[in-house]
């Protein structure tokens, strides 16, 4: 968003000789209490945590939003293969059987079936030292082409950087910290847009360059606000404390993000995610917290494969491509999971038993609660896939519009520090909550909102109430008096 300078304050950062006429600070502005200069100081000291913050989940999210293109260059060896003209693939279970042999102290924990005829059957098993690892099939002879740590390919990296900075919950509490300020940061970015209008057009006559920077700045702002709001609510389900209080609510009031599964039988063996270890692009959102049931067929029939599952799931017209997720319990069943990557409307799950392979229960879309809905549509969106290519062409140019953004607006600030000061350059403003009664009020339900973003203000307010006892702090970091 556009860090814009009010002509009323040059005098606050010690404009180039060039331009004296700007030189004299407006009284309103020495007393720091006008809206567009408290708006421009939060704008400020909201970019040095957004600013790291969302360029690390743009440039992230871009690698993740082009895996399928980036992981075969990289790993084309693994992930692609050639098809034989008239070729017919051989069973799952006869290349489950080649996995096992060439990993015997490995378990086998899924499947997941080529998405096109040119690529291999990815098979997840699990390691003796409980590591996860995925396997790679030609699916037209058999053979095990090798393997993968799926957390350490350049994708799987960056979904760690982008779910936690690789840091468990302090790097989850970051994150979570960086998107509550961006829409702070939005919201100013906003407002300080449509009020530095003017300034913008005197700037062009005085200085071009500098006017081209701040404009490229300002309209780019003006794209991504809309998008970065979007984004960051899309993604506060993910978070660990926004996130699971909002659970909690949800759960209270009778609903869910996830919803339970509602046609598995009692006494289930695990949740959904729990029976598949790393899940996430596979198991649907909604789906995650979802029971698997039991098997409760005899024994003594015939014992379904993982063949009889995807033919089950083709049977009730689950999305391609399917993965199975096979029983660890001797009464467990087939998990087939059908993620229908641009349609979370066919999100489905069948569980299938392991004797005799009947439908032991069905979970999909249509058995979530509205919120989850509401959640899987927003998830989709936040991944770039829900309307396919026009998502995925809108969601680069955002998080590219992002990095720019992230670029120009220190860009902006280095042009404009007061050089040799020994200060930061920020604009000096107070927000005039007691003379705008209702800023005060969506400021104060804004930190209700979001508990983190609220627990950061009450920490900033006070450490600005200690540090303007410091004469010199006050100077440095343009504390109002």
């Amino acid at each position: 968003m556009a860090l814009l300078d009010d002509p009323t304050t040059q005098a606050d950062t010690r404009p180039a000789p060039s331009r004296p006429d700007t030189s004299r600070p407006h009284p309103e502005a020495r007393r720091g209490t006008g809206l567009f200069r408290a708006f421009w100081r939060w704008h400020f000291y909201a970019s040095l945590i957004v600013i790291p913050t969302v360029l690390l989940l743009a440039v992230t999210g871009l690698v993740y939003l082009f895996r399928f293109q980036i992981e075969p260059l990289v790993h084309g060896d693994l992930l692609r293969v050639s098809a034989p003209a008239g070729a017919t693939p051989v069973g799952y279970d006869e290349q489950l059987t080649a996995v096992r042999e060439a990993r015997p102290d490995d378990t086998v924990v899924s499947l997941t079936e080529p998405a096109a005829p040119d690529q291999s059957t990815r098979v997840t098993v699990s390691t003796p030292d409980d590591a996860t690892r995925d396997v790679f099939v030609d699916p037209y002879t058999g053979t095990v082409l090798g393997s993968l740590d799926p957390d350490s390919t350049i994708s799987g990296t960056a979904v760690r950087l982008h779910a936690d900075l690789m840091a468990g919950t302090v790097g989850d509490l970051v994150l979570e910290l960086g998107a509550c300020w961006a829409i702070v940061m939005a919201l100013t970015g906003y407002y300080l847009f449509f009020r530095g209008r003017r300034a913008r057009r005197r700037l062009r006559r005085k200085d071009p360059t500098a006017a081209r920077l701040r404009s490229g700045h300002a309209w780019t702002g003006l794209f991504i606000g809309v998008g970065l709001l979007m984004l960051v609510v899309s993604g506060l389900p993910w978070t660990g404390v926004w996130g699971a209080q909002a659970q909690k609510l949800a759960t209270g009031a009778g609903t869910s993000f996830w919803s339970d599964d509602h046609g598995a039988v009692s006494d289930p063996t695990s949740t959904l995610d729990e029976s598949l270890p790393h899940s996430h692009g596979v198991v649907p959102w909604a789906q995650g917290e979802s029971t698997v049931p039991r098997s409760t067929g005899d024994p003594e029939r015939s014992v379904a494969t993982v063949d009889t599952a995807v033919l089950v799931g083709e049977r009730e017209g689950l999305a391609h491509p399917m993965t199975v997720i096979l029983p660890t319990e001797d009464d467990g069943v087939f998990s087939t999971i059908g993620y229908a990557f641009e349609d979370p409307t066919a999100e489905r799950t069948v569980h299938v038993d392991r004797f005799g392979g009947t439908v032991v229960s069905r979970y999909g879309y249509d058995d979530y609660g509205a919120l989850a809905k509401t959640v899987s549509h927003g998830i989709a969106l936040h991944e770039g896939r829900h309307f396919g290519t026009l998502n995925m062409v809108l969601t680069t140019l955002f998080c590219l519009a992002v990095i720019a953004s992230c670029i120009t607006g220190p860009l902006m600030w280095w042009r404009r520090r007061p050089r040799g000061a020994g200060t930061v350059g920020a604009p000096r403003g107070r927000m005039p909550v007691v003379a705008t009664p209702a800023l005060g009020v969506g400021l104060l339900l804004l930190c209700l909102l979001l508990p983190v973003f609220g627990a950061s203000v009450v920490i900033a307010l006070l450490a600005e109430r200690v540090l303007r006892r410091s004469a010199r702090a006050r100077r440095v970091l343009a504390i109002p008096g």
